[in-house]
């Protein structure tokens, strides 16, 4: 048997490096899709935002670059998957890569708006099941943990093996609600697939709520509102969302709301992707303003005065924190 010392400098040296790793300050990484975002969550954290670089090159090819040492380092890269998304999306997996083939510790994977989260079912023959092919991906790059936002469909946790924390922007926008004091508010589904988490900002709010009837006959961005279910009548009426793209249920909604003797009508999104004439649409119609949040950036069009950003960077900053604490992310959502 091996009769083993260790002296009492050793043992300060191993306690000392153990202090300075427990101690080892976060790496916040920008993707392109990113970066304002990325900026706020480094100001909320008190921290200086990593060094890196995003390079197209003429033929389409993206190339990434870190421009600091990251080895045995705990890393959290940025990056909302649009605009264009399928440039991000392959961005986001070669950052994953290059953060691995660095030597970093962990890669934990910030993707405030997973937009092939939409793509959640094999839903008729011969299609793919594009979220699980893009969870297979980040997977197969590197990633750690995921962490995203208000997901479509919430089942895609499920695709991973990895741990994924969805949080939710209900109490950022809930919170911006109630600081209009709106009167007699009723909260709005725009469908009855949205049902249960328009009750979750109802319940917040104190307030009743309605729901709007759709159909969808295509694979396309047209849905057909046929009814409002509740009593609407003299009310401030909140249609809330996970995402809009053309803004045509949002409008469609709203006119329905009006015609059903609605007050005013407001709307609290998510996630803003706003694509081709959405301004327009929400611009001439009933919505007084459009609340979104800055999960989605490098927007292609130009926003009016009717729609209001508000930053969701304090909540990403506190769930990296708490990841980077070992603490728990549930608790920020306690009541919700």
């Amino acid at each position: 048997m091996w009769n083993i010392r260790i002296s009492t400098d050793v043992l300060l040296q191993v306690q000392t490096r153990e202090l300075v790793m427990n101690d080892d300050p976060m790496l916040i990484f920008a993707g392109s899709g990113s970066p304002q975002l990325t900026a706020r969550i480094c100001e909320y954290l008190h921290l200086p935002q990593g060094k890196n670089e995003t390079l197209h090159f003429s033929d389409g090819n993206t190339f990434v670059r870190i421009q600091e040492n990251v080895r045995g380092r705990r890393v959290y890269v940025v990056q909302s998957t649009i605009f264009p998304t399928n440039d991000t999306f392959m961005e986001l997996l070669f950052w994953i890569d290059a953060f691995k083939r660095a030597g970093a510790e962990s890669v934990t994977v910030i993707i405030p708006y997973f937009s092939y989260g939409k793509g959640d079912k094999k839903d008729e023959p011969r299609v793919s099941i594009r979220g699980r092919v893009c969870a297979d991906a980040i997977e197969v790059a590197g990633a750690d943990r995921v962490v995203t936002m208000d997901l479509h469909a919430p089942q895609i946790q499920g695709f991973f093996h990895r741990p994924v924390d969805n949080l939710y922007a209900l109490p950022v926008l809930c919170n911006r609600i109630k600081a209009m004091n709106l009167t007699n508010p009723i909260i709005v589904s725009p469908d009855v697939g949205f049902a249960k988490q328009a009750r979750r900002y109802a319940l917040h709010l104190g307030t009743p709520i309605a729901i709007a009837y759709k159909e969808r006959l295509a694979h396309d961005e047209k849905a057909i509102v046929m009814e409002i279910i509740g009593d609407v009548r003299d009310k401030t009426a909140i249609v809330v969302d996970d995402f809009t793209t053309s803004g045509g249920t949002l409008v469609s909604v709203s006119k329905l709301l009006i015609e059903q003797g609605a007050r005013e009508v407001y709307a609290a999104v998510t996630h803003g992707v706003l694509t081709g004439h959405a301004i327009e649409q929400i611009e001439h119609s009933p919505i007084k303003r459009l609340f979104i949040t800055d999960t989605v950036e490098n927007h292609p069009v130009e926003f009016t005065a009717k729609i209001e950003v508000v930053s969701v960077a304090p909540l990403f900053g506190e769930a990296i924190k708490r990841i980077h604490n070992r603490e728990s992310i549930s608790e920020m959502f306690k009541g919700v």
